[in-house]
């Protein structure tokens, strides 16, 4: 029993001395490169061992920097990676370039329509990374998010679809992508003409409560509602919208397809 808690001591002390950073991501194309400082004793240097998805990197770790070489694992550009570098625990290495994981945006839409159902469907090709569409529709004389779909990913032909709530008239819609550099990249735009009734308001001057009609009954929008300095007060979808908690003023009202002025009593 001595010799078992002797053994059991020496390695949670043994363990105690290391520690592993891991890091996962999406394969784009492009290596890391980690900064190795020595280990708090000064005899060697922090990282002590790196795996690439379970597979040991060959070379070593015993410089000061060292470059994770992809190609030597026969990754194809799109795969998931994981990353495990241990280390001496009183030091940490640094991965210089951790965004290079990140996914990319390099989608290209083969194809694009609106049916006569509304449904938004979408094909594309040449996905790296598994980032979200943002399906986005042109009214207020601005783009609206209007909704979102996951991407696929995988490089291969991905086909999605989305069931658009149109405005009366002629709707513009796409859909984009933003990734870890801010750009948004969007598709061409698509257009297409509503059958939907055109949406009215009613009062012109407000007290507690907008009403949203269409040909004489009570009718579901979206809508917005702006202060004097563009700030927006309310948003949402629905047949009525309450009015009762704003400040008496002017405000600004976007629904439907329209952008209309009211006054607050």
């Amino acid at each position: 029993m001595k010799k078992i808690l002797f053994l059991l001591t020496t390695f949670f002390f043994s363990a105690s001395l290391f520690a592993a950073l891991s890091v996962e991501g999406t394969y784009q194309g492009k290596n890391l490169y980690v900064q190795n400082p020595m280990d708090d004793e000064g005899f060697g240097y922090c990282a002590t061992k790196v795996t690439i998805n379970g597979d040991v990197m060959p070379g070593g770790t015993n410089m000061r920097a060292f470059e994770i070489d992809f190609s030597q694992f026969n990754i194809e550009i799109g795969e998931p990676i994981f990353i495990v570098i241990e280390h001496h625990d009183g030091c940490k290495p640094k991965i210089m370039n951790p965004e290079v994981l990140l996914p990319r945006s390099t989608f290209t839409v083969d194809e694009i329509k609106v049916t006569k159902g509304g449904d938004l469907l979408w094909k594309t090709s040449g996905e790296q990374g598994k980032l979200p569409f943002t399906i986005e529709q042109y009214r207020w004389n601005k783009w609206v998010p209007v909704g979102e779909v996951q991407g696929k990913g995988g490089g291969t032909i991905n086909s999605y679809e989305f069931n658009l709530i149109p405005h009366s008239g002629e709707n513009t819609v796409r859909v984009v992508q933003i990734d870890h550099s801010g750009t948004k990249r969007p598709s061409k735009e698509v257009k297409f003409v509503s059958s939907t009734p055109i949406v009215t308001k009613t009062p012109a001057k407000v007290k507690d409560e907008i009403k949203f009609m269409a040909n004489g009954k009570p009718y579901e929008t979206k809508y917005e509602i702006h202060d004097a300095y563009g700030n927006i007060v309310k948003k949402g979808t629905g047949e009525t919208v309450n009015c009762s908690n704003l400040l008496k003023g002017v405000y600004y009202i976007s629904f439907d397809n329209a952008n209309e002025k009211f006054i607050k009593n």
